[in-house]
């Protein structure tokens, strides 16, 4: 057996034994070490890179890695295998993931502004808030032998009257206790129970000093991102918030990448490890920690996110979803206790779900289109989340369509040579002079660059095709000192040289990464357009653009249309909504009558299958290349 040990570059030093040949992307998986490998280990996108410090790596070599790097001790932890004992440096880089992604604030002006208006815009359209919790005094007459009822019908009888209801129910870990703990608070108690109609479900039952606010929980689980809301039931106030890393992203920044690993021995267990117990649990826990909230005191959990990433976190087989006919488990599930899952809160504690429509549109689109009030409105819409999946919703109150499409490895870094997620160092905006071809960027955490992350991408293409240097096909057109060819004449323009970057490499974009993208930004178009022309609808007809989710809201509106990623509309219909994700699972975590109307929302929707609609295919076509291949439909952006 082999001793490696993996350095962490912020951490502690993870020691594990591996037989010779173990691949060491697997090694260090086992040893729940977290090394970005968005591409699964499949060697295409380069991303985890480890040091070898000490001891021997074997393995194959790879176009990412350049001999000067070799020498210097650089691996891809995909095509390295063990073969003899090792000590590795993990960098902060293969590991920011986890705990550095920049994820909307809601404390910040504007976060908090968009998630005001979304509460309000809930409001106006008649849901009220309101979700049946409710904590009452009482104070039970102790039992005399003149006065023999048990103590469940004694609580019950006063719970009712206290409560205004008719009819009470006891659980059975309530009645367990009842008896100690009436004797125990002389009879007086805080009693917390949930109302509907005319009946009530008693949920705990505390000594009257507990003054501790009854709560519940709000969860996004995004395909890369998850975030959290802990919040008073009773008043819909936020408490407290968190967000991280998806722990599952070290198997793959796609589903499908995380639904074939989930095929492999014991992977239906480890990829719902990854999203609960290194993901959901310390975002739980953390929120807790900062309102001061026991986590017994949490009474009801509500989750929006996608198709995949549901069966993923209920560790149901999601291998069905990736083949023909595209059959997911379940569209929706009735709530369940999350200790089911390994989420331990009160007793009686459940988990609401939102629902899906499709195998590629889940509850966190249901949940999205809930909270833009598209189906309250006679204007027609459209819905664009954009995240690791591209997911549209276009309509009015008069119908609801939806699709999705294969886009977010590119603007998430996949795919993309100097790409990386949203976290400190990584690029978001860029301008290049039309002149000198010299870039002014803005970097997350204002430190030296590292990469690209999704919106620097949508930037870099733009400044790139309207100062000329590259054309509608994404090929280098004009030369100077930033432009790069190889042997094959294929050019690179150089963002960032090594003496100003992070990583001590130039930072470059290529013609690969270049046709990666346009056919990313291509597949967003056109899924818009496939979903409106069937209903006999053009871009003009649309009078209003939502663009929602974690990459939309760094993106520059009019850089977007210019490279046809858009329609070309004029900007004031565009509007950023932030992670409807979350505000929808808040909405309907306080607001009854919103959970209601969710559930009449998904199934108003229609789920479009893009891969099934005539004409898709040669949109999408149409629509890889910079604006577009039809002029026409982006007039505003002519050269």
């Amino acid at each position: 057996m082999n001793k490696i040990i993996f350095q962490i570059e912020s951490g502690e030093d993870v020691t594990i034994f591996a037989a010779d040949g173990e691949g060491l992307l697997s090694v260090a998986r086992k040893a729940n070490v977290a090394i970005d490998a968005p591409c699964s280990g499949n060697g295409s996108c380069g991303k985890c890179r480890v040091k070898l410090l000490d001891g021997w790596i074997g393995g194959s070599s790879s176009r990412h890695i350049t001999d000067k790097e070799i020498a210097d001790g650089w691996r891809l932890a995909c095509t390295s295998v063990t073969d003899g004992d090792a000590v590795l440096l993990v960098p902060d880089i293969a590991t920011a993931y986890r705990s550095r992604l920049k994820i909307a604030d809601l404390s910040s002006h504007a976060e908090t502004a968009v998630f005001e208006s979304l509460k309000q815009n809930i409001a106006a359209s008649g849901l009220k808030h309101g979700c049946g919790f409710k904590a009452a005094a009482i104070e039970l007459d102790p039992p005399t032998l003149d006065d023999t009822m048990p103590d469940n019908e004694r609580l019950c009888r006063a719970a009712a009257q206290a409560l205004g209801v008719a009819e009470i129910s006891l659980p059975y870990q309530i009645t367990k206790t009842l008896q100690e703990f009436l004797r125990s608070n002389g009879f007086y108690m805080r009693c917390i129970a949930h109302i509907s109609g005319a009946k009530a479900e008693i949920l705990d039952i505390l000594p009257p000093s507990d003054n501790s606010p009854i709560c519940g929980i709000a969860i996004d689980v995004g395909t890369t991102t998850v975030s959290g809301l802990l919040v008073d039931l009773e008043t819909g106030d936020i408490l407290s918030k968190a967000s991280s890393g998806n722990g599952q992203i070290r198997y793959g920044a796609d589903v499908i990448n995380r639904i074939i690993e989930q095929q492999k021995p014991e992977g239906v267990i480890k990829l719902q490890e990854a999203v609960i117990e290194e993901t959901l649990l310390p975002i739980i826990a953390g929120m807790c920690d900062s309102a001061g909230v026991s986590q017994n005191r949490i009474y009801r959990i509500t989750i929006a996110s996608n198709t995949t990433m549901n069966h993923l976190l209920l560790g149901i087989n999601a291998n069905f979803l990736r083949t023909e006919p595209y059959i997911p488990a379940f569209f929706e599930i009735e709530p369940f206790n999350p200790a089911f899952i390994g989420v331990e809160l009160s007793p009686a504690a459940k988990m609401s779900i939102a629902p899906n429509i499709g195998s590629y549109v889940g509850g966190d689109i249901t949940a999205g289109t809930l909270i833009s009030t598209i189906w309250d409105s006679a204007e027609l819409s459209v819905l664009i989340d954009l995240g690791t999946n591209g997911e549209i919703v276009f309509g009015n109150n008069d119908f609801l369509m939806a699709c999705a499409c294969s886009a977010g490895p590119a603007f998430e870094g996949g795919d993309i040579s100097c790409g990386m997620r949203a976290t400190d160092g990584a690029i978001e905006a860029c301008v290049i002079d039309a002149e000198t071809m010299t870039p002014v960027i803005t970097v997350i955490g204002d430190g030296k660059p590292i990469g690209l992350c999704g919106s620097g991408l949508i930037d870099v293409v733009a400044e790139l095709f309207y100062t000329g240097v590259i054309n509608g096909k994404g090929k280098f057109i004009r030369e100077g000192e930033r432009i790069r060819r190889d042997e094959y004449d294929m050019g690179s323009y150089i963002l960032v040289y090594a003496g100003d970057s992070a990583t001590g490499r130039d930072i470059v974009i290529n013609e690969v990464d270049l046709d990666n993208f346009i056919r990313a930004k291509g597949a967003i178009y056109s899924a818009v357009i496939s979903l409106i022309e069937p209903l006999g609808f053009t871009p003009e007809h649309i009078e209003r653009v939502m663009v929602a989710g974690g990459i939309g809201s760094g993106i520059n509106i009019k850089n977007a249309i210019r490279i046809g990623m858009l329609p070309d509309l004029p900007e004031d219909r565009y509007s950023y909504i932030g992670n409807s994700s979350l505000a929808g699972a808040y909405a309907i975590l306080v607001s009854s009558d919103a959970e209601m109307r969710l559930h009449e929302i998904a199934k108003s929707m229609t789920y479009l299958e893009l891969s099934t609609q005539p004409g898709y295919m040669d949109a999408f076509i149409a629509a890889c290349f910079l604006p577009h291949t039809d002029e026409a439909l982006f007039p505003s952006t002519a050269l």
